[in-house]
């Protein structure tokens, strides 16, 4: 668990040399692994069962887990630093973040995992929180949601049906979304782009509504014959 209260009063502890040794850089280090710490557990209590998050101290690599919250891989505070771990002491340039990489915990169960390294001052990595997500228990729900929404391929490109409201406000705010769409408002429209407006609305099937030409022409400012000519233009 975190070790909280690192560095409180030392302020009040200096040496001849003048700052306390706690508050050099191994007290700096001290306290960001502490901080990682409250991160790590607040991380794993998110996910419980789901998502194991682990700390490691890369200052100590034979015995770097500090912390181990949904445990899942089956180790234990005090084990090794993984090959990641061990890249990063090695390497301060190592990439201090890789992401959603494919793993497996040591039961075979797939894991999708993300590694954050953590950096001192002096630009040294010190930790690394990694989190190690148990994707064999969200990938039966994702087949079942796949399969829940799917539909049936011979209907996917001509729909059979629409199921919005056939009234006069549905048909009101379609075509003045229609007409937002090119900037004006319906009455404000040219011919041409009235005429593209008739019919789409006539092949969305807003005209089998009662009265839908007469309401189309008023919001459009034009005739019920108007209307019915620019569908005739357009070959429906």
């Amino acid at each position: 668990m975190a070790r909280d209260g690192v560095g409180v009063g030392m302020s009040e502890h200096e040496d001849d040399g003048g700052i306390d040794a706690a508050e050099g850089p191994a007290g700096t280090d001290e306290h960001l692994i502490g901080e990682a710490e409250k991160i790590a557990v607040a991380l794993g209590r998110m996910f419980p069962g789901l998502c194991e998050v682990v700390l490691h101290d890369l200052r100590d690599p034979r015995h770097a887990i500090r912390a181990i919250e949904n445990n899942l891989s089956g180790r234990s505070v005090g084990d090794s630093a993984t090959e990641l771990g061990l890249a990063r002491i090695e390497d301060p340039g190592y990439p201090s973040v890789i992401q959603n990489y494919p793993n497996r915990f040591p039961d075979g169960r797939p894991a999708k995992s993300t590694s954050i390294g953590i950096k001192n001052a002096a630009g040294q990595y010190i930790a690394a929180l990694c989190l190690n997500l148990d994707v064999s228990v969200l990938s039966p729900m994702t087949l079942a949601l796949s399969n829940l929404v799917a539909t049936e391929a011979e209907h996917r490109e001509q729909p059979l049906e629409t199921l919005r409201g056939r009234n006069a406000r549905a048909l009101r705010q379609a075509v003045e979304a229609m007409a937002a769409e090119r900037g004006a408002n319906p009455r404000s429209l040219g011919r041409e782009d009235k005429k593209a407006l008739v019919r789409r609305l006539h092949e969305d099937g807003h005209f089998d509504s009662r009265d839908a030409a007469q309401t189309i022409a008023d919001l459009l400012g034009v005739s019920r014959a108007t209307v019915y000519n620019y569908v005739k233009q357009g070959g429906i």
